[in-house]
């Protein structure tokens, strides 16, 4: 590749996705991005090439995954270009596995990294912790923190902010990491998050989400703090809607001289009472963006709640048109 990213590629809205070989990086895009079975990614093959992902929710997101075995600082890699061209770095270490081998690579990238990008996010994925117990994944942490402050300091980078996650593809721990990540790339996001803390103070709403439909990433929340149970119950929520709005397809609408004519789009929505009287409610954005809502009635009953929250969505949604509109003019 050497460093050849295009120039839509080249915005601060990329995240390089690395670190050593079978450390699970593809596993982690093709769960996230391609909604494979974490079971099948077990036959994936090492990655010899990079690779990128593109989604679009209130920004232009690219994910490049760079190979475990590329040595980025040949002189035929044009590196300061790609290290200057991202917003994120997103190192994955295999929980599992030896990893100081990991940690001096990580310490050596961000060293580079930092150099020619001050401004980078820095994140660490401290990967496949489902097969360890919430002790040794609370000692795994500690310890994988301060050998990377160790080295840090060793290079005279102690003051370099860098961010750990605990991830598994197979639990929503990695879809929560990634949010978190995305986020940080999004310059509206405060005001995304003013805006749906104004709607859940006029609606019956407990927490709301904005998901990008195809990944699960939420891209905002409200200001109260993420219950990731909740969260779980929302994003599958998203999945169970798409299910069923793939399932029944629009039927050909014709004129009356017999023509076929463009039926309009059907919006995605969807609602629903859980057995504890909670309210999962789901409403289309824009961009590919859903907004889901956990509705609490408190004695209310669900039509009066629904009214509301659909006149004010109706208002959260022109809201997030006109900073989507803005933001098209600012670039």
């Amino acid at each position: 590749m050497n460093g050849t990213t295009n120039d839509k590629e080249e915005s601060k809205a990329m995240i390089l996705l690395l670190g050593l070989r079978r450390g699970g990086k593809s596993s982690i895009c093709k769960v996230l991005f391609h909604n494979m079975q974490p079971l099948d990614t077990l036959y994936l093959e090492s990655t010899s090439n990079p690779t990128m992902e593109h989604f679009s929710t209130l920004i232009d997101l690219a994910v490049m995954e760079l190979p475990g075995q590329l040595n980025y600082f040949e002189p035929s890699y044009d590196s300061e270009r790609l290290f200057k061209s991202v917003g994120g770095l997103v190192y994955v270490i295999d929980s599992q596995d030896e990893y100081m081998n990991a940690i001096t690579n990580l310490a050596m990238i961000i060293e580079y990294a930092y150099k020619v990008n001050p401004t980078i996010n820095i994140e660490v994925l401290i990967h496949k912790v489902d097969g360890l117990s919430e002790d040794f994944k609370i000692d795994a942490q500690r310890d994988i923190m301060q050998r990377t402050g160790e080295e840090l300091l060793e290079l005279g980078l102690d003051g370099v902010q860098v961010s750990f996650y605990l991830t598994s593809i197979f639990d929503h721990s990695i879809y929560e990491a990634f949010s978190r990540i995305v986020q940080k790339l999004i310059p509206e996001l405060s005001f995304l998050e003013n805006m749906l803390d104004n709607l859940i103070q006029h609606s019956k709403i407990e927490k709301a989400f904005l998901f990008d439909i195809n990944s699960k990433i939420y891209v905002s929340t409200d200001s109260s703090p993420v219950d990731i149970q909740m969260y779980e119950v929302c994003a599958e929520f998203v999945d169970v809607t798409i299910d069923l709005f793939d399932l029944y397809k629009s039927s050909q609408q014709v004129d009356k001289s017999g023509k076929a004519v463009q039926a309009r789009p059907r919006e995605l929505k969807n609602v629903s009472q859980l057995g504890n009287g909670v309210i999962l409610y789901l409403r289309q954005m824009i961009r590919g963006l859903a907004l889901v809502a956990v509705i609490r009635p408190n004695g209310s009953d669900m039509e009066s709640c629904l009214t509301v929250a659909d006149y004010n969505v109706d208002i959260f949604k022109k809201g997030l048109e006109e900073i989507w509109a803005n933001s098209r003019i600012s670039t």
